[in-house]
């Protein structure tokens, strides 16, 4: 796991503890239900309530010389149980047990990513509203394009986020569930009526049907979901990277005092967090890749999937976990200069209202091809010698004759480009 980076609840999440635990909880709730069907006796599970204990440390020392981590496990939990260990793990399989309690961590640990996405949705409604009129260039290609605002990049971002939110849960839903249902999936040795009772008290749905394994898409559209997250993450830093860059630097992370940037220049103020998730990013996508090769097994199952998983899920849940996090603390303290967003805006003269310069033209009765080469013309003009464009146009007879000054100063009015703006946010109950 990328343990610089974990979380406390991630970390308790796949600790070793928490998996044996969960390992002994299904073991107790077998054997609840097996008691229940008269297949074992009800005193003997009172006694392995009672007595039924592990520690990590015997286990791994168990395994070390059996070399099978749910054997080591039942070995050390009836060394503590005594007589009455011979009714635990009757008729289940160690995929039943290993499955289902890696069902029930990944259901925990989505739910932990969920807190946090919902968190940084309501963040980004409150950055949309706060700069809501906060006008900026639109860029395409990495080149001015036309007026928008900053609080759309917010809006668009939440919107994401909360399309990310519905597909998480989806995705919590479809690995919610376990199996208990013995060697290749029949119930030969095992009633479906203890699947029922075990899935029932972990929250779980019973699979309805399974081989020794849970099917393994349902393990990578979960991978798959925390991989689109994660490009959403990286989407919001690499903006964000971009416009902290020295040329634009209309929006930055926020620099603490005593920060260092550089250690070669004192003046570096870099886009370290958000480049961090950039990175990250790309192991999400990686680790998805593996749980997609895992979903071919060799007919009812094989182990090849287990060694992969014991790392990608672990991994990218806490490295989601924590990329989160920082995106939070980001957007919440994002440093926004919209007097560099205005001048930004006039760097190109006047530019950015040349589609309104061709709309105006159109309607005044000539081709869109003639009014086109009309613009494009002046425009060339305007990035040749920085000159004006408005003023290039008021200059062109051509221009003039079908637009009067007065409409020239119409074409080139800002508030033209917020007259949606309201009508876009209402859409979210804004």
């Amino acid at each position: 796991m990328i343990e610089r980076y974990t979380l406390p609840e991630m970390k308790r999440i796949w600790s070793e503890e928490n998996k044996f635990q969960k390992w002994l909880e299904i073991e107790i709730y077998a054997c609840e239900a097996l008691a229940e069907l008269g297949e074992i006796p009800a005193e003997a599970v009172e006694v392995i309530k009672e007595k039924a204990a592990f520690t990590v440390e015997r286990i791994l020392e168990i395994e070390e010389v059996v070399h099978h981590d749910v054997i080591a496990f039942l070995t050390c939990v009836a060394e503590q149980v005594g007589e009455e260990s011979k009714y635990i793990h009757l008729g289940l399989t160690s995929s039943d047990v290993g499955d289902t309690a890696q069902s029930v961590r990944m259901k925990e640990a989505g739910e932990q990513i969920l807190s946090r996405l919902e968190k940084l949705h309501e963040i980004l409604l409150e950055k949309a509203q706060e700069y809501r009129y906060t006008i900026m260039i639109g860029r395409t290609h990495g080149i001015h394009a036309e007026p928008m605002t900053f609080g759309l990049k917010m809006l668009l971002w939440a919107a994401e986020t909360q399309r990310n939110i519905e597909r998480l849960q989806r995705a919590i839903e479809t690995i919610s569930v376990g199996k208990i249902s013995g060697a290749v999936g029949t119930y030969a040795n095992i009633d479906p009526r203890v699947e029922s009772h075990v899935c029932a008290r972990l929250g779980l749905t019973p699979a309805k049907l399974s081989t020794q394994v849970l099917q393994r898409d349902r393990h990578a559209e979960y991978m798959n979901t925390m991989a689109v997250i994660g490009c959403t993450l990286e989407k919001m830093a690499t903006e964000i990277r971009s416009l902290q860059r020295t040329d634009i630097r209309e929006a930055e992370e926020f620099f603490a005092k005593g920060q260092k940037g550089s250690s070669a220049m004192p003046h570096k103020r870099n886009p370290i967090i958000t480049e961090r998730i950039s990175g990250m990013a790309r192991l999400l996508r990686g680790n998805a890749l593996a749980a997609m090769e895992n979903v071919a097994l060799w007919h009812e199952r094989d182990i090849s999937h287990s060694s992969v998983e014991r790392v990608i899920i672990p991994d990218s849940t806490t490295a989601l976990d924590y990329m989160l996090k920082k995106m939070i603390d980001i957007i919440s303290n994002l440093l926004v200069y919209p007097e560099k967003m205005k001048h930004n805006m006039e760097r190109t003269g006047g530019l950015l209202f040349s589609q309104r310069m061709l709309l105006a033209l159109v309607d005044k009765g000539i081709s869109r091809e003639q009014a086109y080469e009309l613009v494009q013309r002046n425009a060339m003009e305007c990035w040749r010698t920085g000159k004006k464009f408005k003023e290039l146009l008021a200059a062109d007879e051509e221009v003039a004759k079908l637009i009067s000054p007065d409409e020239l100063d119409g074409i080139f009015e800002y508030s033209h480009y917020l007259r949606h703006i309201d009508r876009i946010y209402a859409r979210f109950g804004l």
